[in-house]
């Protein structure tokens, strides 16, 4: 009896191969961004990574929170404090690229400023604590944002008697919640019609900039990271946090670009930690040390002039970190303020109730409660600041970057070991 078959008939034994070519080539990834991110509660010295690396970069780009950041730059004896523009600015041939606070997040006006102090007020009366915010206004903002109530810059570059009526209704809403909020409505507007002219020549369709600078010819584009991992809105010590995700997604969010587009990730830390206002600090010290580290490592916010409260160096909390972020290699900063100590300990692990515990508390009661576990390293007692190369370090010192490598599992590309450009240590 004969057997029919088809065309598309398989042999017995014979793979079926179903797959065929694409009809269109899949996409250039083109450039990669290189990604400059602070690995603890902010103040790790990002700027002057941002400023060694924008040499090279043709922009340098900030993606997520606003002026509440505080990055300090010395270069050739000048002192810079940048607080909105990305650190990069001071290489002319940089362009610096800002989404933040502007296109897509909410604009900040004076009002939410002005909101950001009677939230901190009512929370000391209410709760008998406050956030410990910069008062910059960056938490009604977002707030809006999430509401969406808020009004975006590209919303103040269009019509503007539309723009003028939502400012209204925006205002009144706050002042419906804050009867003791005074608003200078008529003042406000005049003062944002003056912006848009000064403004507009400089605004850009976001997502469509970073596209072509991504899939143009190639460029060196450098993302600067504003405050840390730890104050990150996710995954921070909340609530005592920042109102943004200053952790690697916040670039592909903030910046409207796709994740296969992040290249390099430096994670910035502290050869201690530090942190401003209020909120957990297990490695925190209460003690000469702590006063030694601050006067010291002159540690006082660029932003708020509040002293900053200094502790040895966590590595649970960057190993964290580093679970979040992924980095690539880390610039470890500040190393020359451990100079005169004799012995430095490393925070390697936490415990409660006297059982150890695998994973960095997101609860701020667990971790107000988390007991430390050092590893005591000796110290070099000797001056670092004129070392330019590893090798120049002292022996111990050496040792106390292999160590922090070795636990992280990440290489340590730079060492700061004083405050200017050329105080910056490349390994590789």
């Amino acid at each position: 009896m004969s057997e029919s078959r088809s065309e598309d008939a398989v042999p017995n034994g014979a793979a079926h191969n179903t797959s065929t070519e694409p009809h269109v080539a899949r996409p250039n990834i083109g450039n990669r961004v290189t990604v400059v991110l602070g690995a603890q509660w902010g103040d790790e010295g990002k700027g002057k990574v941002v400023d060694l690396l924008a040499q090279d970069a043709d922009i340098v780009c900030r993606c997520q929170g606003g002026n509440n950041a505080g990055h300090t730059v010395v270069v050739d004896s000048v002192e810079y404090d940048f607080h909105l523009l990305p650190s990069g600015i001071i290489n002319p041939k940089v362009t610096a690229f800002i989404v933040c606070p502007s296109l897509p997040p909410p604009t900040v006006f004076d009002f939410h400023q002005a909101v950001d102090g009677v939230q901190e007020q009512q929370r000391q009366e209410q709760a008998g604590k406050n956030l410990g915010t910069t008062k910059k206004g960056i938490g009604p903002v977002y707030s809006a944002k999430a509401a969406r109530s808020g009004l975006r810059i590209c919303d103040l570059m269009s019509d503007f008697t539309q723009f003028s009526e939502r400012f209204k209704v925006l205002a009144s809403q706050y002042q419906s919640m804050y009867p003791t909020l005074v608003i200078d409505i008529d003042g406000e507007l005049s003062k944002l019609r003056d912006y848009v002219e000064k403004v507009k020549p400089m605004v850009r369709d976001g997502v469509f900039y970073m596209y072509e600078a991504l899939h143009g010819p190639p460029k060196n584009i450098l993302v600067e990271g504003a405050n840390a991992a730890l104050l990150d809105i996710d995954f921070g010590t909340y609530p005592f946090v920042t109102s943004s995700n200053c952790t690697v997604g916040g670039v592909c969010t903030g910046l409207g670009m796709p994740p296969q587009n992040v290249g390099e990730v430096y994670g910035v830390v502290k050869a201690y930690t530090t942190r401003v206002g209020i909120g957990a600090f297990p490695s925190e010290q209460f003690n000469d040390i702590g006063e030694l580290l601050q006067t010291r490592g002159k540690e006082v916010g660029v932003t708020t002039g509040r002293k900053r409260r200094c502790g040895w160096l966590d590595l649970v909390l960057i190993k964290y970190a580093h679970m979040i972020n992924g980095f690539t290699a880390l610039a470890l900063t500040k190393l020359d303020i451990l100079d005169v100590l004799p012995e430095i300990k490393v925070g390697v692990s936490y415990s409660v109730d006297g059982e150890n515990i695998p994973n960095f508390p997101a609860n701020q009661e667990v971790l107000q409660s988390v007991e430390v576990q050092y590893d005591t390293l000796p110290g070099w007692n000797s001056d670092t600041s004129a070392a330019r190369t590893f090798d120049e370090l002292p022996e111990n010192a050496q040792k106390y970057v292999r160590y922090i490598e070795e636990h992280l599992g990440v290489p340590v590309k730079w060492i700061g070991v004083g405050k200017s450009r050329e105080s910056m240590i490349q390994i590789f």
